[in-house]
């Protein structure tokens, strides 16, 4: 389902480091340890931290494994500490089960890149930089995102400008570049054709918060969450095999830093709330015949605009036609809706108000700052906000919050 293009500039942007190393590799699952160890000790230390459903993850990741598929965790996005102290829930007998296959993730660039030093430390903890306000789902990271989905490390030449004329040469392609990769030894480089950029013995795991900001509101709107966004539409529709999906929900996390105190420059890092329950839920893996679907009318899309000039790559009608747009809605919709049922039918919240489904709602009370909804009132900042996050106002700003909104 991918673009080669795609696919090779995915490998681009996770050559940005080392990670075909062996000591790359080393640092990174200490890192990934380390900071599961900090999380589940803090948590067990001073709060009541609750895991219902593992066996639902634990079934959705074999099946990928066995299936040699990549897998895609997405959850609602409460807290800056969501991650990583989400997967200090989890068993450190689940990790060493699954191979040490540990999430990657995507983390805003202009918060956890900032600095050379913590661009190497969230690098190695497995996050990709993710620009916002004005790039939108068509980035590096979301392409390296389907390239880790992608499990075969093979380029995918399923979409190639010559595919009608040239498929069995294709078809022979793949397979001579498969054929080749099975007879490596794990982390082994191909000499030939491919090198893939990072050493990796098991499908990749993609953990998404697809509202893209933190949301904490004020009663009777907590628990709420944001419209979900197209990024994480992309990597369910172009990875070159269909990903396992389960969906996640979380609370508690915000009792632990409240945003409150997010314009404090120490008080917003001080734990808050000791003794409270953090409570992490974790879905059924959604249907196949769903995501197969979504796939499908992919594929229908690409059949109806192949581009024999797009050298491999998502041309104009593939990222802006009216149907392009209108699946990745679909999907982000069904996405959100499978997170809210957790809310609904296993946490027993109250059913959201109506209007938070709406991103054409999102990007008019952003724009206004809260004043178009004056009912809808935030703990500490709506982050969705450009200038609050330090950038300053320019003429292109109207623009920018067009494409944000996806």
């Amino acid at each position: 389902m991918s673009q080669p293009r795609v696919l090779e500039r995915g490998d681009e942007f996770l050559s940005q480091f080392p990670r075909d190393t062996k000591s790359w590799q080393f640092f990174s699952k200490t890192t990934m340890y380390f900071t599961v160890f900090v999380s589940k000790t803090f948590l067990n230390i001073f709060y009541k931290p609750r895991l219902n459903g593992l066996e639902n993850l634990d079934v959705a990741m074999t099946k990928a494994e066995k299936e040699n598929r990549g897998i895609i965790t997405v959850m609602n996005h409460m807290s800056v500490v969501d991650d990583p102290f989400v997967w200090g829930t989890l068993p450190f007998s689940f990790y060493i089960k699954h191979g040490n296959n540990f999430r990657w993730c995507l983390a805003a660039s202009n918060l956890c890149f900032a600095t050379p030093t913590l661009a190497k430390f969230f690098s190695l903890g497995q996050t990709l930089s993710t620009e916002r306000f004005g790039k939108g789902p068509f980035q590096g990271s979301i392409d390296a995102a389907i390239r880790l989905l992608s499990p075969d490390d093979t380029l995918d030449l399923e979409f190639s400008p010559d595919r009608n004329n040239n498929q069995n040469e294709s078809t022979k392609l793949r397979s001579e570049q498969k054929n080749l990769l099975k007879v490596l030894k794990p982390g082994e480089k191909a000499s030939g054709l491919y090198k893939p950029p990072l050493i990796r013995e098991k499908p990749s795991w993609i953990h998404v918060y697809p509202e893209g900001f933190v949301l904490q509101l004020e009663p009777p709107f907590n628990n709420s969450m944001r419209y979900f966004k197209w990024g994480i539409t992309r990597l369910i529709l172009e990875s070159t095999e269909a990903p396992v999906v389960v969906p996640m929900f979380a609370t508690g996390f915000e009792k632990i830093a409240p945003e409150t105190d997010a314009g404090s420059k120490f008080g917003r890092y001080l734990p808050k709330e000791f003794g409270s329950e953090i409570n992490v839920t974790i879905g059924k893996q959604i249907s196949e015949e769903i995501i197969n679907g979504f796939r499908q009318e992919w594929q229908n899309i690409c059949d109806k605009y192949l581009d024999h000039n797009s050298n491999g790559d998502l041309n104009y009608n593939l990222k802006f036609s009216k149907e392009a747009e209108q699946l990745r809605s679909d999907v982000a919709a069904s996405l959100r809706e499978h997170v809210a049922l957790i809310r609904h039918e296993i946490r027993k919240f109250p059913q959201e108000d109506p209007r938070f489904k709406s991103p054409s709602w999102w990007k008019r009370y952003t724009k206004t700052e809260g004043e178009s909804d004056k009912d809808v009132k935030f703990i500490g900042q709506n982050w969705a906000i450009r200038r609050l996050q330090g950038f300053s106002d320019d003429d292109n700003l109207e623009d920018l919050a067009n494409i944000e909104e996806h």
